[in-house]
């Protein structure tokens, strides 16, 4: 490990976005927030957009103020941000309108509509890739099926990491991590999926050279460079761009009796394995084999997340009640336990327009108990996403032969430190969380690497467990969480059997 260096870490959420500094002294990273703003859909007319023009603003805005403060040249400069959206090109690369949210409904129920171009169990063969609607795959298939102009026209498609990247450095390029979440990419033969693309009926023209996570590209561009300050020239990086990749590469202690659970959003839970894993078992439990930052495969499982009490606040603040998360954490704790349950996967939580009532529907229609509180609705939540983590802990257990002792929690829910406790209560397992900022941490990290300043992830895996506070949750014991599971099991597969 070598000399001193920052690294800007642009780090991009469905609900906010951050530039990070993360510092490297020689032995251990700390880090700083430069600028945080805010991010989410654009409603215009009737589709859901993502603000492109702004985002961009708000990346040079960050770097304005990196420069203001006096610091040092950066080492690099790197990008991740969440999954399965995309910019589109024309051919002399002028964006094709704002792209689109994957909440946006012109999805709805394309994946059937597809089935017999490719089955679901032959798309899992050829990219690995669970079947969702909000994939790159069947928001791509339907600009296809509605003639959209827009795709007619593009020369290039561009995920959105990918997208601010090529804004920074001029490059065209699809990073691993990223593409992998596209369910066009074959994960076992490290290519696009061209049974995918043709099936779909997709130009192969927009997709670009697919590269590792630590390639360095060309330095920020002069125009660029001059309108945030920068007198000097530094590397743009290809980080791990998705940023759950970054979030794990991030997870210091991270070994085959771990499991990761990146909190925030969406969960989203699985384990390292060198391969991606093709079973039909996978398949049928609805696993996911996405890219990792060491070029390596994350088996994990998509999870509705704190979104459901994102929305829920949404509503109730939209009704002119305002709640603070520090108020639900502890409103939450005095709430009764075990009073009704709801599956956070099903269809109806996925998109309502009051989740509030969405979420009393559900209980309501299965026959439980309806939360009336903010309480008792974010004990409800809570509990629920508890469950669903032991049942893919003991998934994981069956598919990958593997004993899995403790949860390294990662992301913003390391801060709710009752859903922590009651993480580990319900997996009856340890649970390790931190750090909170994983993505822009692993980030940097392998930007670190790119440069040399580390070894290699290891060692920065090694040097993140010095640099960061990690908080334990033991599990408590008795009889009461393994009764619970059990009704939680049931009142799930009664709103299956209602929602079929």
């Amino acid at each position: 490990m070598s000399a001193t260096a920052s690294f800007l870490a642009v780090d991009l959420g469905a609900s906010s976005g951050r530039v990070m500094d993360c510092r490297w002294d020689g032995s251990r990273f700390s880090l700083r927030e430069i600028h945080r703003f805010p991010n989410g859909g654009v409603r215009f007319g009737a589709n859901l957009h993502w603000d492109a023009q702004r985002i961009w603003t708000e990346i040079q805005s960050g770097l304005k103020k990196y420069q203001a403060l006096g610091a040092d040249t950066p080492a690099g400069i790197g990008i991740d941000a969440w999954g399965v959206d995309f910019c589109l090109l024309d051919k002399r690369d002028g964006l094709l309108g704002n792209p689109y949210h994957y909440r946006d409904a012109r999805t709805h129920g394309i994946p059937e509509k597809l089935h017999s171009a490719l089955s679901v169990r032959a798309l899992f063969r050829a990219t690995g890739c669970q079947t969702m609607e909000i994939n790159t795959s069947f928001q791509l298939a339907s600009m296809v099926l509605g003639s959209d102009p827009q795709l007619q026209s593009a020369h290039t498609l561009l995920m959105i990491p990918d997208m601010f990247q090529f804004l920074l450095s001029g490059e065209k390029l699809a990073e691993f991590t990223e593409a992998t979440t596209t369910q066009l990419y074959d994960l076992d033969m490290r290519c696009w999926s061209q049974p995918a693309i043709a099936a779909f009926e997709l130009p192969p023209r927009i997709f670009q050279q697919v590269i590792l996570p630590g390639t360095i590209l060309a330095p920020l561009l002069p125009e660029v460079r001059s309108e945030c300050g920068f007198a000097r020239a530094f590397p743009c990086i290809a980080v791990a761009s998705h940023d759950t990749a970054s979030a794990v590469a991030a997870i210091p202690g991270l070994d085959n009796s771990s499991v990761f659970l990146s909190s925030g959003t969406w969960s989203l839970m699985g384990v390292p394995v060198p391969e991606p894993n093709l079973s039909d078992e996978c398949f049928e439990g609805g696993f996911t084999n996405e890219g990792a930052a060491d070029g390596s495969v994350l088996l994990l499982k998509n999870l509705t997340g704190l979104w459901i009490l994102q929305e829920c606040v949404r509503a109730w603040e939209a009704a002119g009640q305002h709640y603070a998360w520090a108020e639900l954490e502890e409103a939450a704790q005095k709430a009764p336990a075990f009073r009704s349950f709801i599956d956070p996967s099903a269809s109806e939580l996925q998109a309502p327009t009051n989740m509030f009532a969405a979420v009393q529907a559900y209980c309501s229609g299965t026959a439980q108990s309806v939360p009336e509180t903010a309480g008792e609705v974010a004990r409800c939540i809570f509990e629920s996403l508890s469950f669903s983590y032991r049942e893919v802990v003991e998934s994981l257990e069956r598919i990958t032969r593997r004993t899995l002792a403790t949860v390294r929690v990662v992301g913003g829910g390391c801060l709710n430190h009752f859903l922590c406790q009651m993480t580990a209560d319900a997996c009856g397992r340890e649970v390790i969380a931190g750090p909170v900022e994983a993505a822009a941490l692993g980030n940097a990290m392998v930007q670190a690497v790119a440069t040399g300043h580390v070894m290699d992830l290891a060692e920065g895996r090694a040097a993140l467990a010095l640099s960061v506070q990690l908080d334990h949750y033991m599990p408590a014991t008795g009889p009461s969480w393994s009764d619970a599971f059990e009704r939680y099991k049931f009142m799930v597969n009664r709103g299956r059997e209602r929602e079929s």
